[in-house]
């Protein structure tokens, strides 16, 4: 269970303030400050972007609460972030904007905890009773199966189709929002993947029971994004202070976009973009890192950024999203490539991931090295994603 900080006090030097904040920050009622919810002080507290409102002034010191303007009394006590059949604060998991970092760290102490449901031999009874729809309209073999074996080792059951596109009554021409609303008579929960972008909220827009985007076209991947944070942290140690290289397709990887948005919820991170022309990434994550203060550069140098970044994250160069165009899927595919030169200028520390499936961007001499982390990476997605459905389905 995520524990916080939970300070009370009598009376602070601001008369505005309503409370002083677990962020040890006076939120003021008159302004345009929403109460802050339980957040986990950490070392790196300090450098916020919170820091400037401490009660008007800086409460932080050297890492040290100030006695300047700061609350006159404070207790500070654990208590849980969330207590036990509390209800998930998501409905939907739709988009990574939907997650910030408390969030985060809290699905991670669950996904530990269904790790050791999964390496227990008895099954577990957490979701008996409850069904899952999975309805992909793109081929998928990872995010499917992870999330069908989520489910069953949940004690759960499973309805699927595999390539909606074609064998369902999509093929007849029947809109997602009518094959949302007879899917949901038959399921408690629907994993959703589309080639269309935008589909997941129309799904969510339309569905009275949990939806999951299990990818949407270009769009977004978000429990592809909460894995790949869950391994960072479980192989580096850290999500604060890290450098991360996005290599490949940036303009139609969903991955990368989704990682990209949860990256920027962490201090002093900073990301390279290595990409062919034709697949660079898109000007709305750039504006979007920017405005959150995270140092972004584009290189065309793969070995000079491997060797500075704790992270090399691989992608594919995704043929289906060049329709026609092949010209320039070939002029694309095999430019940037992660071999055993590049693994010798990376850090004995650093990891190399790859959300799969790879064709040669990866080469397979690279699969020995324990800086190879795309196989550990998968398996960690079904740990996320036993999280996600008992959250959405049965709560904290």
């Amino acid at each position: 269970m995520a524990m916080a900080f939970s300070p009370s006090f009598t009376t602070c030097s601001s008369k505005k303030a309503a409370i002083c904040s677990v962020e040890f920050m006076c939120n003021y009622t008159e302004q345009l400050f929403k109460p802050l919810r339980h957040a986990t002080i950490n070392s790196t507290f300090a450098n916020s972007r919170y820091s400037s409102f401490f009660c008007n002034e800086k409460l932080l010191h050297n890492g040290r609460l100030s006695r300047k303007n700061q609350c006159n009394t404070l207790q500070v006590e654990n208590k849980p972030l969330y207590s036990v059949g509390s209800t998930f604060q998501l409905e939907d998991v739709i988009e990574a904007q939907q997650f910030d970092r408390e969030i985060l760290h809290a699905i991670f102490e669950v996904a530990q905890e269904m790790e050791k449901i999964e390496k227990n031999s008895a099954k577990s009874d957490i979701l008996k009773g409850y069904l899952m729809a999975t309805l992909f309209y793109e081929p998928s073999t990872r995010t499917r199966l992870s999330f069908e074996s989520a489910m069953k080792r949940l004690g759960g059951e499973v309805l699927t189709t595999e390539n909606a596109r074609e064998f369902s009554s999509a093929a007849k021409g029947e809109t997602l929002e009518d094959t949302i609303r007879t899917v949901e008579g038959y399921s408690d929960i629907i994993v959703m993947r589309h080639f269309e972008s935008g589909a997941a909220k129309r799904a969510a827009a339309t569905a009275g029971i949990p939806i999951v985007n299990a990818g949407d076209g270009p769009g977004q991947h978000p429990t592809q994004a909460l894995l790949d944070i869950y391994t960072i942290e479980r192989e580096i140690g850290k999500l604060d202070g890290i450098k991360v290289g996005l290599v490949g397709d940036l303009a139609y990887g969903r991955t990368v976009r989704s990682l990209a948005y949860l990256l920027a919820k962490y201090l002093d991170v900073k990301i390279y973009f290595v990409s062919p022309d034709v697949v660079k990434m898109k000007d709305d994550i750039k504006n979007y890192l920017t405005s959150k203060g995270v140092k972004w550069e584009e290189s065309a140098d793969l070995m000079e950024v491997a060797s500075k970044c704790d992270v090399v994250y691989q992608t594919r160069i995704q043929k289906e999203r060049f329709g026609q165009r092949i010209d320039l899927y070939e002029e694309a595919r095999g430019k940037y490539v992660v071999n055993l030169d590049v693994l010798g200028v990376m850090q004995k520390h650093a990891v190399v991931m790859h959300p799969l499936p790879r064709l040669d961007e990866i080469t397979i001499d690279v699969d020995v090295d324990p800086r190879a982390a795309y196989f550990r990476q998968a398996k960690n997605g079904l740990y996320i994603r036993m999280a996600l459905l008992k959250l959405l389905l049965v709560g904290w």
